[in-house]
């Protein structure tokens, strides 16, 4: 099994090297590793604190992995040391504010192994979610670094569970302590006799956190002029072809605000035209453009965490193929969510059907029977305590690692 596992590493870095050629992404993957070293070598490791090494898959598992980082630079002076395998995480948070150094994962090979554990000498590493590097791991344990495995998901059709995958079942009783998100997890590691500490999703403290810090906007106050909202976040194509006949119907009452996945000029134009509706672009807003506008488009980033504290039920886009985008955020301010149907591969979308704040939909009827239930009924302390309960995951790990 360790023989399939180094020629698999060998042959997925070969597969993306001719990927290059022609994907901007696979590009970026290569491009990126070649100033790894350049960007390790300049990065100045202080005697004086420690160093904690986070590896993270891609921008995902890195929210993941935020609130303990955070917790971590609030309450200790210590030096922060990122990695990513995928560029979707690396290209977005190279500039991470809190981190000393962020750079891509060199390649797993024995020398790259020593040559970066020399480099950043961490004093403990948290692996995030999916990420089980053999060589980094068994590497921290031969040199006594504690490692540890953080809102690790388990499935039942992983390596770590066939009869063929004792070697990677190896690797995962390298780590210190395994925190898993849910129950599911545990009784999966049990059965290989490998302990896990159920934790809960750290992500729920980070979106209940920020609601706390949410900024009003009295321009948009105006625009809802105290209308009730359908705040629909993070929208592709996909999902305004199913959204547009409810918006476009002659009886739809409500304002809508829409902030889409990408921006670009083309993709508000196709949203604008798409639209029976009158609709106003934020930019414009300030200006009293379209004061009769009953939809907003946000043509800017970084407002959306912001707009569900106007919402009475919002729409999650990203189910229809690209993959989902974050349904907690809505629901911190007790709101009830809905989104496509391709959501198998994110556990808090199925948490939220069965506990009746969430709802998938696979086409326009569905939608709006959904939509209207949620729009009739009154759930916000219900979704506000149902969030505040699952809190606490990240107060758990760091006692559990430094206590």
């Amino acid at each position: 099994m360790r023989l399939v596992y180094l020629i698999g590493i060998q042959f997925y870095a070969f597969a993306v090297r001719v990927a290059s050629l022609w994907n901007p992404k696979a590009k970026k993957w290569v491009k990126g590793r070649q100033v790894v070293w350049d960007q390790l070598q300049a990065f100045e490791r202080s005697n004086d604190v420690p160093a904690y090494w986070f590896h993270c898959a891609s921008l995902g598992e890195f929210e993941q992995g935020r609130p303990l980082m955070e917790r971590l630079k609030a309450e200790q002076d210590c030096q922060l040391v990122i990695t990513f395998f995928s560029p979707s995480g690396y290209e977005i948070r190279k500039n991470y504010e809190l981190a000393d150094l962020v750079v891509y994962l060199p390649k797993e090979r024995r020398k790259n192994v020593v040559r970066f554990y020399r480099s950043i000498q961490p004093t403990k590493v948290f692996f995030i979610k999916y990420e089980f590097w053999a060589g980094y791991i068994f590497h921290a344990k031969s040199l006594g670094i504690p490692i540890y495995s953080v809102a690790a998901v388990f499935r039942s059709n992983q390596l770590f569970f066939k009869f063929w995958g004792g070697y990677m079942r190896r690797v995962l009783r390298q780590f210190d302590a395994i925190f898993v998100q849910e129950k599911t997890s545990e009784q999966l590691l049990s059965q290989i006799n490998i302990p896990a500490i159920v934790a809960g999703d750290t992500r729920y403290d980070r979106v209940m956190s920020n609601a706390k810090k949410v900024d009003p906007y009295p321009e948009i106050e105006r625009f809802i002029q105290g209308n009730s909202v359908f705040v629909v976040g993070s929208s592709w194509a996909e999902d305004e072809a199913v959204l547009f006949p409810l918006l476009n119907d002659p009886n739809f009452s409500e304002k809508v605000i829409i902030a889409p996945h990408e921006i670009h000029e083309s993709r508000i134009e196709a949203i604008e035209s798409g639209l029976d509706q009158p609709s106003v672009r934020y930019s414009e807003l300030a200006k009293g453009e379209r004061k009769d506008a009953k939809v907003l488009i946000i043509d800017n980033i970084g407002m959306l965490m912001n707009l569900y504290q106007y919402a009475k039920v919002a729409y999650i886009g990203g189910a229809f193929g690209t993959g989902l985008h974050n349904i907690l955020e809505p629901a911190c301010f007790g709101v009830p969510v809905i989104f496509g149907p391709d959501h198998q591969k994110f556990r808090e979308a199925s948490v939220f059907i069965e506990n009746g704040i969430g709802q998938s939909v696979s086409n326009f009827e569905e939608l709006f029977r959904a939509y209207e239930q949620f729009k009739s009924a009154d759930q916000k302390a219900t979704i506000q305590a149902f969030m505040q309960e699952r809190t606490g995951a990240t107060s758990l790990i760091y006692s559990a690692v430094f206590d």
